[in-house]
């Protein structure tokens, strides 16, 4: 069974194990508003607003693809969908805003545009004591990067979105009091014991012991992956296990390793938008990657483990965190008598083969936490991903380059690419013919000739065999460029056009 609240009204429904948010919308309840489009997390048509309280009681909203949630994960949470905005008459800011700017056409997707900015519109007056947040070019992008408007009527779309605090309609709005409901608190909660099918431990003593139990039962945590099993191929989960409630999995904590380094444990579980604060003060190539990687729905629920895990060749973070040294903390059940076994692992000792990886998979081992390095005074990093479109798109390729210059030559190199080979990979005889050199004309020449020996990259969809040799050897080009501009720009840009104009 499933307690949520669904538009302010208490709901209690059952589903199968991977039943989606969407599914259980349209053909249990009923609640045909949320449209279902490309089902795999890409248009957003299907976009609702799901709150959770924060740890200050709080009730906060976040966008999401319903198309790809697992239904299950409402456990306990607040869903607001398209038919809830509305008090009787009374329009949302929202929907006034975009009847007055004209902003629908067909209307299939209008309803996923609506709820993104019902999103966006909660996040600006989310302390109602203070003056909305100011709507910038760059918040409105982000809101509404993930919603596709198929009849091309973006303007518009803007317009609406930009007016919203000018909407007086009348009787003037008033926003209701359910939104800063949260579920009972009395509300049955999963017993970690019971064999139900859909299993969502709170505890990293609870998931190893039923990975103990059910290892063969695949990990879902954003679903942003995962879920193309059950839209695009049909797979039927039997059991799944949800690691988002695991209090460890959700951790970000400062430590220093062994060998001196310091830096943050990023848990398994945290979404790309809890991480994003962190990595826009410390490391802003990082973070403005996180703009490229997908949609805002996206963001809000995928995670950093889920994207190390999936073990894909052109996942956009692992070259990323393979630049700057990351580490992968691992945990799995023990020998008898030991309910936890753990060990780190350097993550380029992780990706073995195409989607294959150092996880103990039949013993039931998951990635913990990741090892964020801080940065290190004079070490630089750049990333650039190249795919033919600019929003919500999967790399052809993308370079992540890590250095520090010491009297005039490149020290410590770190040369990473995704798309380049089976897993995500550094350049190793690259790095080598860089290693204690200045960035001269000849030394990266060297270094581009060296690519060869470190990548026979594959032809598919995105891209060639050569093409994909010719921009890996360009993006080195772009980096002795960029060092050699170093001292005027700091540009954070990662983002180049397969097809730019």
């Amino acid at each position: 069974m499933i307690d949520f609240l669904l538009n302010g009204y208490p709901r209690r429904c059952e589903a199968s194990p991977d039943t989606s948010v969407l599914e259980l919308l349209r053909e249990t309840l009923g609640l045909t508003g949320t449209k279902e489009g490309c089902a795999s997390g890409d248009c957003g048509a299907c976009t609702v607003a799901i709150g959770e309280a924060g740890p200050d009681g709080q009730m906060r909203y976040h966008s999401a693809n319903a198309c790809i949630v697992p239904a299950h994960q409402l456990q306990g949470r607040a869903l607001v969908t398209v038919e809830g905005l509305a008090q009787g008459e009374t329009l949302h800011p929202a929907q006034a805003a975009m009847v007055d700017c004209h902003a629908s056409q067909c209307g299939f997707c209008t309803p996923g545009i609506v709820m993104s900015l019902f999103t966006l519109h909660e996040e600006q007056h989310q302390h109602q004591s203070a003056p909305p947040a100011p709507l910038t070019a760059e918040r409105l992008e982000a809101a509404l990067g993930g919603n596709l408007c198929r009849c091309t009527g973006y303007r518009p779309i803007r317009d609406a979105a930009l007016s919203m605090d000018d909407q007086r309609p009348s009787p003037p709005y008033q926003r209701p009091e359910w939104l800063d409901l949260a579920v009972d608190a009395t509300a049955p909660k999963q017993d970690p014991e019971s064999d139900t099918a859909f299993v969502q431990p709170e505890s990293l003593s609870e998931l190893i012991e039923e990975r103990r139990r059910h290892p063969e039962a695949p990990i879902v945590a954003g679903g942003t992956d995962l879920w193309l099993e059950v839209t695009q191929r049909l797979t039927h989960f039997e059991r799944l296990v949800d690691v988002t409630r695991v209090t460890e999995l959700n951790a970000i904590e400062e430590t220093t390793l062994d060998d001196g380094r310091e830096g943050w444990w990023i848990g398994g579980a945290v979404t790309y938008a809890r991480l994003a604060p962190l990595l826009a003060e410390h490391y802003p190539a990082f973070a403005h990657l996180l703009h490229r990687l997908g949609s805002a729905q996206v963001r809000n629920r995928g995670t950093l483990g889920g994207n190390i895990a999936n073990a894909s060749p052109i996942g956009d973070t692992p070259p990323v965190l393979l630049a700057l040294g990351s580490r992968l903390w691992l945990a799995g059940p023990g020998r008898e008598g030991t309910r936890v076994a753990e060990r780190e692992l350097a993550l380029e000792d992780f990706f073995l083969d195409y989607k294959q990886t150092a996880l103990n998979q039949d013993k039931g081992e998951v990635i913990r936490a990741i090892f964020l390095p801080k940065p290190a005074s004079e070490r630089h990093l750049r990333v650039w991903k190249l795919s033919k479109r600019r929003e919500d798109d999967i790399s052809a390729v993308l370079g992540a380059f890590g250095w520090r210059l010491e009297e005039g030559v490149i020290r410590e190199v770190r040369l990473a690419f995704g798309g380049m080979a089976a897993t995500p990979k550094r350049a190793a005889a690259a790095e080598a013919a860089l290693e204690g050199q200045p960035p001269t004309v000849a030394s990266f020449q060297a270094a581009r000739t060296a690519l060869k020996q470190d990548f026979q990259p594959l032809s598919d969809v995105r891209g060639s065999a050569h093409y994909r040799e010719l921009s890996a050897a360009n993006l080195l080009e772009r980096l002795r460029l960029a060092i050699a501009q170093s001292e005027t720009s700091s540009s954070p840009e990662v983002m180049l056009h397969a097809y730019a104009h």
